[in-house]
């Protein structure tokens, strides 16, 4: 956190930061993160719920910028296993030339790492929900073919029976439906329903993941860069 950016690695840093939406442009980021408040924001942009921007306020006096950084360390950073010692925080408030790129840094690599941790937990919940909803469809589908099997005058009197039971005023849609049918058609479109909002929320997942392997290969070629120009200053020697 102390080891101070080069050129490449400031201008990824920067890169990576203007594809979040922040509440003020980026002109100077030892001063635009000094009060911790945008540094809430780009949390509170891959994990909204951990972040309530309520508690953060836009300052210019060194007391509450210290406070800000303080509850985002005590309430945020504890739970992505990441913290910006005291006088970091001294020199963060300050302004101090060099100081936040290599905190925003590091804090970059933790968000990432939780958001590829995340992605793992959510591929298995995903997986054992599927399973459920194929042994749900396999459940009603089972119901269905009892029914169906059932003799022909045992469905008609019950069908007689269900409608000799009901108020003759109460239309409904399918009144002259075997009930146990109509309950399997329930249980289908109520099945369909939770099984498009499962696509739903894979099609917000797959697009996570999707940038998370953006930022992988991102970072993978920055490292290669980096290798080569080890090689070449190695060649040169």
């Amino acid at each position: 956190m102390d080891r101070e950016l080069n050129e490449e690695e400031l201008q990824d840093l920067f890169a990576w930061i203007d594809k979040i939406p922040l509440s003020r442009p980026k002109r100077h980021i030892s001063r635009d993160f000094s009060d911790g408040v945008m540094a809430a924001e780009v949390i509170k942009y891959f994990f909204p719920k951990l972040v309530d921007l309520h508690n953060y306020i836009p300052a210019n006096s060194t007391q509450q910028k210290v406070s800000n950084w303080t509850v985002l360390n005590r309430k945020v950073f504890s739970k992505l296993d990441f913290n910006v010692p005291e006088v970091t925080v001294r020199k963060i408030v300050l302004s101090a030339t060099g100081v936040v790129a290599p905190v925003l840094s590091a804090l970059r690599e933790k968000i990432e790492r939780k958001l590829e941790h995340n992605a793992d937990n959510t591929l298995e919940l995903d997986y054992n929900d599927t399973r459920k909803q194929e042994k749900n469809l396999k459940d009603i589908d089972q119901k269905e073919a009892i029914i169906l099997a059932q003799p022909e005058e045992m469905r008609k009197h019950e069908k007689n029976r269900q409608k000799m039971s009901e108020p003759q005023h109460a239309l409904k849609i399918f009144s002259d439906t075997d009930p146990a049918f109509k309950q399997i058609l329930q249980e289908k479109e109520e099945t369909v329903r939770a099984l498009q909002e499962t696509v739903e929320i894979l099609q917000m997942k797959v697009g996570r993941l999707e940038h998370l392997v953006h930022l992988k290969d991102t970072r993978i070629e920055n490292l290669t860069r980096h290798l080569e120009a080890y090689k070449a200053r190695g060649n040169a020697c």
